[in-house]
């Protein structure tokens, strides 16, 4: 469970010895009234079908610790970096002003405003990778990989990380909306242009345990052909029926847009078309036993970069079964298999460790 710490003035001290220099002392001060501490380890181990590739790989995939900050009740932030992969990068990264539950602004970098998949943290996810991607897999004209949901999302920019400002809050009891203005450029990137791009969500409570949710986002990039900063856009609607730790969750979802990354010799973008639905049924075992549930879960999602050309999509299917210890612990294990319209099927066995603190 996350620790809170409560003071007007927090002053930690670390004593440790390092090798050859004796003594190091670290000391960190904050003002914030309360500092929530958390972290996340995911450990996988993946194969692939693919000839030429390594047939199997274990990697950290993420390793995250986040400090979430509260000031008072009109100031708040988050800092998140990541560990990950052999490299080291900064995820989340704001600070946020809340007027009213119905209006908070936050400054700095946060996930777009765009796809019920991509919104969720890791931490409460069960398809190991959103993208469903498998070594070697180099089917999908402009985002490359294969043609899943997030893939296409993700590689175009509609969705994930981003630097700017963002907008939201809840309506009453049933409406919540999200707003983003970015660069454009992703992940702790400075800006290509001197255009930026839009995204926005939001989401209906229908009844309960059931939601239905619509978003848009505008894209600004350079288009090479025509030497000028142009907008892709994308845009589509879904629904969830339950949430994280239910006994039943079922996200499901469908986007069009245009592909910007595949562009006609006139600097047309194409037109994509994506549909994905999650579902999992959580079985639970003993509150105080080693093992506190089992959640068989599958993933479907088909993707077509080019409605216009025959043969440029493809099917993802992935079963899966998830093994909850406690909290978000959990041993997750996919098979993701990749059925493209036109050649061969190939599979990606995954199995990935969550720690959650």
């Amino acid at each position: 469970m996350p620790e809170s710490i409560k003071c007007l003035a927090l002053t930690v001290t670390l004593t440790a010895i390092v090798s050859g220099t004796g003594l190091a002392q670290v000391e960190v001060r904050s003002q914030a009234l309360e500092i929530t501490l958390t972290g996340r380890v995911h450990s996988q181990f993946s194969t692939t079908s693919v000839a030429g590739e390594r047939a199997s790989e274990f990697q950290i995939r993420r390793a995250r610790f986040t400090a979430a900050l509260t000031i008072n009740d009109f100031v708040d932030g988050r800092i998140q970096p990541d560990f990950g992969q052999g490299k080291i990068s900064l995820r989340d990264a704001y600070l946020r002003l809340t007027f009213d539950r119905a209006f908070r602004v936050s400054f700095g970098q946060f996930k777009r405003a765009f796809d019920i998949f991509e919104l969720p943290s890791s931490t409460q996810i069960l398809v190991i990778e959103r993208t469903g991607s498998i070594k070697g897999v180099d089917d999908c004209v402009g985002p490359g990989g294969l043609c899943s949901w997030s893939r296409l999302t993700e590689q175009l920019a509609y969705s994930d990380r981003d630097i700017g400002v963002a907008l939201d809050g809840r309506a009453g009891s049933n409406l919540e909306y999200r707003l983003t203005v970015t660069n454009g450029t992703g992940n702790n990137a400075a800006d290509e242009n001197g255009t930026k791009s839009y995204a926005g969500r939001a989401t209906v409570l229908a009844s309960s345990g059931v939601r239905l949710g619509a978003n848009v986002a505008l894209h600004d990039y350079p288009n090479p052909i025509t030497a000028r900063d142009e907008y892709a856009v994308a845009y589509g609607a879904d629904l969830e029926i339950g949430t994280y730790g239910d006994r039943v969750h079922f996200q499901g979802g469908v986007i069009s847009g245009e592909n910007w990354r595949n562009l006609s010799v006139t600097g047309s973008p194409s037109t994509l078309l994506a549909a994905q639905g999650i579902l999992s049924y959580r079985i639970r075992l003993s509150e105080n036993g080693r093992l506190g549930a089992v959640e068989p879960l599958g993933r479907i999602s088909w993707g077509d970069p080019d409605t216009a050309a025959a043969g440029a999509g493809g099917l993802l299917v992935t079963p899966g079964v998830a093994f909850h210890f406690t909290g978000r612990n959990m041993l997750v294990a996919n098979v993701d298999l990749w059925s493209p319209s036109t050649g061969g099927t190939e599979w990606s066995i995954k199995m990935q460790s969550f720690l959650h603190f």
